[in-house]
């Protein structure tokens, strides 16, 4: 009864090693040459170089328009100045996108 046993406890040994072999060898196949693939958020400020433009030529014709009789250049001058500030901070954005990369 030993032997049979033995026998037995042979086989089912044999038989987990076999099919851990062949689950292994499906996972390698599976795998992607290149290593494990992850995700990677990267991102970019813009410049806000057309918002300058356009805050610029929008604050000096605002600029020019409020301003009183005698002092139209100045007021042009400084409504230009402040929409030219303020239109690039208002342009300028955060571009984000992801990207997958491969880890060896």
């Amino acid at each position: 009864m030993r032997a049979r046993t033995k026998a037995i406890l042979v086989a089912l040994a044999l038989g987990f090693t076999t099919s851990t072999v062949a689950v292994t060898a499906a996972e390698a196949q599976h795998r992607d040459h290149r290593g494990e693939r992850y995700r990677v958020k990267i991102c970019k400020k813009t410049k806000g170089k057309n918002g300058t433009v356009i805050g610029g030529l929008t604050g000096g014709t605002l600029g020019a328009a409020v301003a009183g009789d005698g002092s139209r250049t100045e007021g042009a001058v400084l409504g230009g100045l402040v929409g030219a500030v303020a239109g690039n901070q208002i342009a300028k954005k955060k571009v984000c996108h992801y990207e997958y990369r491969y880890r060896r």
